[in-house]
């Protein structure tokens, strides 16, 4: 029987840091950001063989799903990317063994923002809530790099964020704060990559900027404003646009919705759909009202005062 001469690695432990900053100690979750080779199979004339190489390389995105706490340079550089404000960051993942220890660093460098994703938010909702960002670099390097133990500084203010705590507004739409879930949603920054010169890895660029569709659940007995504009917007046509569209807000509040930790600002809402949902005989539920919201750009308003550094 062979004894293993070393350990395994939990897949447990990790650290993220951007620009020297660490990201949280609430870091839920790392994926990607390797190297990969694209593989090309040819024909040889008339033979029945065929040859594989590698033809082009590229570095697959790396996501990063995280929580409040110390977060506040990452939220920034969101803000900045929506903003077109684009910014290219350096960081690293270290990687530990059951005790805490270092042992394998993972860089990446120049890399851009491509997707930022919301979790879906519920009133009856009891976990906290997690940011989720994909981000595309220009070059990584891995090394094996024993060093000192792993650890975070606790933050309190990660417990201000629970999905259950946020509230939706419109201009001249009444009731629509007492919305009781919004489903995730995902802003996407589009990239170019251009392959220049002898560099074995594509220069990325961005291009576009795509902010999606807003949809969520009402109660039947909030949705009268909601409906009203149904009627007036999609079935009568009596607004149009530009002049029907509105602006608004998603806040995302602390659990005792005193305050609002933040916020991203809606321009160019309309209205894409409103409906009341299936409902059954003898049914113990409340009856709501299905909408969904296209909106034209989106900002993220972080209050300095909460600062979530």
């Amino acid at each position: 029987m062979t004894i293993p001469q070393s350990k395994s690695y939990t897949a447990g432990h990790f650290e993220l840091l951007i620009d020297g900053h660490k990201t949280t100690t609430y870091l839920k979750s790392v994926d990607g950001g390797w190297a990969k080779a694209n593989v090309v199979d040819d024909p040889v004339g008339g033979e029945t063989n065929r040859i594989k190489h590698v033809s082009s390389l590229e570095i697959d995105p790396l996501s990063v799903e995280f929580g409040l706490s110390g977060s506040a340079h990452i939220l920034e550089w969101i803000q900045d990317s929506w903003n077109r404000k684009y910014t290219r960051r350096n960081g690293q993942i270290s990687h530990a063994d059951f005790n805490l220890k270092q042992t394998y660093e993972h860089w990446f460098y120049d890399a851009l923002i491509t997707e930022t994703t919301f979790p879906a938010l519920d009133g009856a909702a009891k976990d906290n809530g997690y940011l989720k960002c994909k981000l595309q670099p220009e070059r990584v390097v891995t090394k094996k790099a024993p060093g000192p133990t792993i650890s975070g500084d606790y933050n309190i203010k990660q417990k201000y964020w629970t999905p259950s705590a946020f509230r939706l507004t419109l201009d001249h739409i009444d009731g629509l704060e007492y919305a009781n879930k919004i489903d995730s949603f995902t802003i996407k920054q589009g990239i170019k990559k251009f392959y220049t010169g002898t560099h074995r890895f594509p220069q990325i660029e961005p291009t576009k900027i795509e902010f999606p569709s807003i949809s969520g659940t009402i109660a039947l007995g909030y949705a009268d404003g909601l409906l009203q504009w149904h009627q007036d917007y999609i079935v009568d046509g009596n607004t149009r646009d530009p002049e029907a569209q509105m602006t608004g807000a998603l806040e995302f509040l602390s659990p005792d919705r005193a305050s609002v930790i933040f916020r991203i600002s809606l321009d160019q809402v309309g209205l894409a759909n409103a409906a009341v949902m299936p409902a059954s005989a003898n049914a113990d539920e409340i009856k709501r009202v299905k909408f969904e919201l296209f909106v034209g750009t989106m900002k993220l308003e972080i209050p300095g005062a909460l600062g979530l550094a």
